[in-house]
């Protein structure tokens, strides 16, 4: 009979089960909302600010011997609230931290996973804002030019002809016609992808053929910009609207985002943050535990409609 050690004998010495240090992390998306949001400093105290509004000068027919009318500009007010107050928290016991073999790398993602979990909440909030500016089941017309409308794809599917839209009512708004910008659903991108349109868009080769070995979207932006607009893919938009405008519905729809992202003053959304996300940690001696909170107030707005066009899309078309 054999005497030395062996796995018969002695499996109290081998590890059935082995433990990584790695930790898998989901998989996470690109954000990219702020890029595209006006932040105004001029916040000192209190919950809401006034921004005056101008309009223009207008030209009148002069007669000879009469006198001539002075006239006002236009004038309004725009209201912005801070009424967002968000937080993200999370906590680590002491007995833990002594127990767990992975207790410092789950404390190390506290910070980050908090900032990110604000800053989606942020992203999804300009998007909703976008959508919830406009009136539903009307095409919100700016000097004569539909601003919201039902996607003219097959099937309520997103097209390149939403696009030549979105760029005849932005030009008629006299929006700047420089850094155009789509922010669209996966299930648009994937329209746009298969629709036969795009192979002419392409043309010739072998840009269509880089495409077809490549694929249009390159992380979360299109390879390309069509009609203008440098193209984005976001899981953020407004979704599950059941809306008819103009005739036209959509039952599962999600509102795709077209506007001018020229810096400054011609951007569609207006922010201000009372207080960026700030990291907070504490220990809890009555609970025995390590608490960490990421907390942060802000404010998110349209402030220029006249930039900013809703194309409505259904989603189920995916197949």
């Amino acid at each position: 009979m054999a005497s030395g050690f062996t796995t018969l004998t002695n499996e109290h010495f081998i590890r059935a089960n082995l433990y990584s240090r790695e930790i898998t992390r989901m998989f996470q998306d690109d954000l990219f909302a702020m890029r595209f949001v006006r932040t105004i400093t001029d916040f000192p105290d209190g919950t809401t600010l006034n921004i005056p509004r101008l309009g223009q000068a207008e030209q009148m027919d002069f007669a000879e011997g009469q006198a001539i009318k002075y006239q006002k500009f236009d004038t309004g007010n725009f209201t912005f609230t801070i009424d967002q107050y968000k937080y993200s928290a999370n906590s680590i016991s002491e007995k833990f931290k002594r127990d767990s073999f992975w207790s410092a790398e789950i404390q190390s993602a506290f910070a980050p996973e908090q900032h990110r979990a604000l800053m989606k909440g942020f992203e999804a909030r300009v998007f909703n804002r976008a959508n919830a500016s406009q009136t539903a089941s009307n095409l919100n017309l700016i000097n004569g030019a539909a601003h919201r409308w039902v996607a003219k794809g097959t099937n309520e599917t997103l097209s390149l002809k939403d696009f030549m839209l979105a760029e005849y009512a932005l030009r008629k708004a006299n929006v700047p016609m420089r850094n155009l910008t789509a922010i669209i659903d996966a299930s648009g991108a994937f329209a746009i992808e298969n629709s036969t349109n795009a192979v002419s868009l392409l043309s010739p080769m072998p840009k269509w053929g880089n495409m077809v070995n490549e694929g249009l979207v390159s992380g979360f932006q299109f390879r390309f910009s069509i009609y203008g607009f440098d193209v984005y893919v976001s899981n953020y938009l407004p979704r599950d609207i059941a809306e008819t405008v103009n005739g036209a519905s959509v039952t599962v729809g999600v509102a795709n985002l077209f506007f001018s992202a020229e810096p400054g003053n011609t951007l569609p959304w207006i922010a201000a943050f009372r207080q960026m996300p700030t990291v907070q940690s504490e220990y809890n001696k009555d609970l025995q535990q390590t608490e960490f909170l990421t907390i942060c107030e802000y404010g998110v707005q349209i402030f220029r409609p006249e930039n900013l066009c809703v194309v409505l899309s259904d989603v189920d078309q995916v197949a």
